[in-house]
């Protein structure tokens, strides 16, 4: 799967961005981290540029290990946060659901 950003330079000089892509398991039969960084992209843009980022997110981004050791993508659900950092507060949030 991917994700898709849209990224806007609206300062008066070009400039670069990385976007940043993190997982996070909402419910799990495992401990995990919080969020874990699963890809990013870096995009430069000309003052007041918009392009569209598109990062690849292999199922293997859902991946824990179980109790056995094993790699498993559990059902459930995981939120997919895009943004520049790892702050909350510029994180974009979508809930992706696992069969």
């Amino acid at each position: 799967m991917a994700v898709s950003v849209d990224v806007e330079n609206a300062g008066p000089r070009a400039g670069d961005e990385i976007v940043q892509v993190y997982v996070s398991d909402v419910v799990t039969s495992a401990t995990w981290v919080n969020k874990a960084l699963k890809g990013f992209a870096r995009v430069l843009l000309a003052p007041g540029e918009k392009k569209t980022v598109e990062v690849a997110l292999p199922w293997e981004a859902f991946q824990i290990l179980d109790a056995e050791g094993r790699r498993v993508v559990e059902p459930g659900d995981f939120e997919i946060l895009v943004g520049p950092s790892s702050r909350d507060r510029d994180l974009l949030k979508a809930t992706l659901r696992a069969e």
